[in-house]
């Protein structure tokens, strides 16, 4: 697809200090393809993370947040495609639990120190025996340059892995970051069927982990939208190893603390990202930009509005000028009191709209130009104060249909 980047490749993956990675073929769903995971951390690690607001959540999300709460120090997590875990039950969090206990004892350590994780198919029970059968081999694989086997391994529908890394200094000492997510149908991240982990061998206080990795979520992930679904499994985690030679981060307003947040801000949102570029389907990479609003809230309602907007996402896919459809969603996004007459519409360098009503110098043929394109920026000015926000989202064409009807086949 245009709208994809190009795949990651191993080399440009850099290994964490104080995180291993271990891949097997566990036949979850289908049979010969990486579908388990395990990541080891070293003890002494910061670890949080979001997940969905989904009230209907998987087994595996609620044990994530239990375990979290505990407090005991993560030291692994468990990772498997194909099946979903949710819809489950009570049994579904038994088989959860089952898998925890399985590595804990192979690691030597508590069950309440692994996080697992699941994404693929709802409603079927968890092939747990598959799973506790797989962890030898996973664990005898562990390294700690395995990052795109790791990315590999946690995609469903997807059709390109996911995975970026960064090196920065902190107090004069490198600062390795690495990250890979999964997703690309199900998306609509409200945190926060995505996952997505960051490792950093950064040296960072738990406390200030539940808000960093908020803030990363809030300026990432809970910035997407392929199909406005917010899925039962949708987890991100952040992992701090603590192993850089630098002095550890204490406050978040500190200037280490500022390069670091800026730096995990840059793969969360690359990651974000490739998950829109990657949506089912999908043939065009949109930014929603809408400002002038009087809140952020607010403007982030009305981008919402225009990337769920089924007739929008259509149109884009047809490369039809229909434009009329944005100021439509513009107008029903749930601002009561919003005046018409002071909304702006550019379509990237395309001035299509100015106060409420078409452009006088707007000529179709260039609407149509821009959709042409892959990349493609919708900017709405709302014209009642200085707040503004970002959403990223993508067409919705004839695959995104098939891919759905076909899931489980």
């Amino acid at each position: 697809m245009p709208v994809h980047r190009p795949a990651p490749l191993a080399a440009h993956l850099f290994p964490v200090p104080g995180v291993r990675i271990g891949i097997t073929e566990a036949g979850i769903r289908k049979a010969s393809r990486k579908d388990l995971s395990v990541v080891l951390i070293d003890e002494g690690a910061s670890v949080s993370g979001v997940f969905t607001q989904n009230r209907f959540c998987a087994a595996p999300v609620q044990i994530c947040r239990e375990h979290l709460r505990l407090g005991r120090g993560i030291r692994a997590m468990l990772i498997n495609t194909g099946n979903a875990n949710a819809g489950t039950g009570d049994e579904g969090l038994q088989r959860a639990r089952s898998t925890c206990k399985a590595l804990a004892g192979q690691l030597g350590i508590a069950p309440e120190q692994v996080l697992p994780f699941s994404t693929g198919v709802i409603m079927e029970p968890l092939p747990h025996q598959r799973i506790e059968a797989g962890l030898p081999v996973a664990l005898a694989d562990a390294k700690a340059d395995n990052w795109l086997n790791a990315a590999q391994a946690i995609m469903t529908t997807d059709t390109v892995p996911k995975a970026f890394s960064r090196r920065v200094h902190i107090g004069g000492a490198p600062v390795t970051i690495t990250g890979i997510s999964k997703g690309a149908g199900m998306i609509r991240p409200n945190m926060a069927t995505m996952l997505g982990f960051i490792a950093t061998d950064a040296c960072v206080a738990q406390a200030l982990m539940p808000p960093l990795a908020h803030e990363l979520a809030e300026a990432s992930f809970n910035r997407i939208t392929v199909d406005g679904d917010t899925s039962t499994n949708d987890s991100f985690v952040l992992i701090a190893s603590n192993q850089a030679a630098h002095a550890p981060i204490t406050s978040l307003d500190s200037e280490d603390a500022l390069t670091l947040r800026a730096a995990l801000r840059e793969i969360a949102q690359l990651l974000a990202q490739a998950i829109v570029r990657d949506g089912e389907g999908a043939t065009k990479f949109i930014a929603v930009n809408v400002s002038g609003g009087r809140t952020s809230e607010e403007c982030r309602k009305v981008c919402y509005a225009i990337a769920h907007s089924p007739l929008v996402k259509t149109a884009f896919f047809a490369s039809d000028p229909n434009l009329g459809r944005i100021l439509a969603a513009v107008g029903y996004a749930g601002i009561d009191d919003l005046d018409s007459r002071r909304i702006e519409l550019h379509l990237d360098d395309v001035h299509v709209a100015t106060r409420g009503g078409r452009n006088p110098s707007y000529r179709e043929e260039d609407g149509a130009r821009v959709m042409q394109q892959s990349e493609i920026t919708i900017r709405v000015g709302l014209g009642r104060g200085e707040a503004s926000d970002t959403v990223w989202t993508c067409d919705l064409s004839y695959d995104y249909v098939k891919i759905n009807a076909d899931y489980r086949s």
